[in-house]
């Protein structure tokens, strides 16, 4: 069992001041925040998620406030989440289970497959159009060439050796899916690996993006290119907002902005 999801209410964010000025007002500190929450489970831990990122767990079940640090971002709103966990799952990152809000990030993502045909020491580089329709391949829009295989990696195959026991020959002991790889995870079998590409922060439109692959030598393989791809921010936060009024019998509140 993972996330529970259902069972907690009245999620709050408080930001906290880092300095007071002597009439009363302070100077919010914007690299932490306190989240709070209820719940009607009483044998159960707590985790809390800021942006899909794991960012702590209770020591207790009992506990229903924790402190987490939060990105400096005056861009983007933050998305902060509480979960129940059973104690068993106290300490495991659920962070893998998260998935950008489609049309909602601002960034796209790519998954590429790291197949065996790939040589070792190849990298790749990616391109897109800037939204202009042409893909721009004198300007790549990676800072620095992606290494497709970051540590050796040895290939699959057959050999005289106990399969998947030992290194001698090619006998998949050590290769992608089996062994030293990601054995059980995701697809099954050999060449089951696949490895993911974030863009920086887009703004809104329509996008085309393209992947090269170079090997050690500098020989360079035709684009692959993607179909238009629909990038659609959610909008900035709101600033400077607060209550005016609150009516208990209507329910009714009011907000104002100076």
């Amino acid at each position: 069992m993972g996330l529970i999801r259902i069972g907690i209410k009245d999620v709050r964010v408080f930001e906290l001041p880092c300095g007071i000025w002597a009439n009363g007002g302070y100077i919010a500190n914007s690299r932490f925040a306190l989240v709070r929450w209820r719940s009607r489970f009483n044998d159960k831990f707590y985790q809390v998620y800021v942006n899909g990122g794991y960012a702590g767990t209770t020591l207790d079940s009992q506990q229903r406030r924790m402190l987490v640090a939060i990105p400096a971002s005056f861009e983007l709103p933050d998305r902060i989440e509480v979960f129940a966990v059973e104690a068993g799952y106290a300490d495991t990152d659920f962070s893998g289970e998260f998935d950008l809000p489609a049309g909602q990030s601002g960034r796209v993502k790519i998954t590429m497959l790291r197949s065996q045909n790939l040589p070792i020491g190849a990298t790749c580089q990616i391109y897109y159009d800037a939204g202009t329709g042409e893909i721009d391949y004198d300007n790549p829009l990676t800072c620095s060439p992606i290494r497709i295989w970051p540590a050796w990696q040895d290939k699959a195959g057959f050999g005289m050796s106990s399969f998947g026991r030992s290194d001698f020959g090619y006998d998949s002991s050590a290769a992608v899916g089996f062994g030293k790889g990601s054995y059980g995870q995701g697809q099954f079998g050999l060449d089951a690996d696949m490895f993911d590409w974030i863009s920086p922060q887009l703004d809104a439109g329509v996008y085309k993006f393209a992947v090269k692959v170079t090997d050690k030598a500098g020989n360079q393989a035709g684009a692959i290119e993607s179909g238009p791809v629909t990038v659609t921010p959610i909008p900035k936060p709101a600033e400077n907002l607060s209550i005016s009024s609150f009516d208990k019998q209507t329910n009714q509140l009011v907000l104002s902005i100076s």
